[in-house]
């Protein structure tokens, strides 16, 4: 990601969503080595996704931010504009 640059508390919260996720992952694996139910497997199959989703969508913030902070004058586009900005985004890749 050469365009944006993430400050150390974004790289955190992102680094600790994807650990999360890598043992959200690990789990289904020994789910399906245990033969659980395939609506169990499912159901943390779902979380996964919806983990990931969150992920890019944090991932976008940054970007987005990242964009409009290094290409613009602060004083050109209010902080509440780009906020509104991407909560507009963020809802339509739900």
């Amino acid at each position: 990601m050469n365009n944006s640059q993430f400050n150390q508390l974004e790289k955190i919260k992102i680094l600790s969503r994807l650990k999360r996720i890598e043992g959200q992952i690990r789990g289904i694996q020994g789910m399906i080595i245990e033969e659980r139910s395939c609506s169990d497997i499912m159901v943390q199959i779902a979380a996964v996704k919806s983990a990931l989703n969150q992920v890019s969508k944090m991932l976008l913030e940054n970007h987005v931010n990242s964009w409009f902070n290094s290409s613009l004058d602060s004083e050109d586009i209010p902080q509440d504009m780009i906020t509104e900005i991407m909560d507009l985004i963020l809802k339509f890749v739900r």
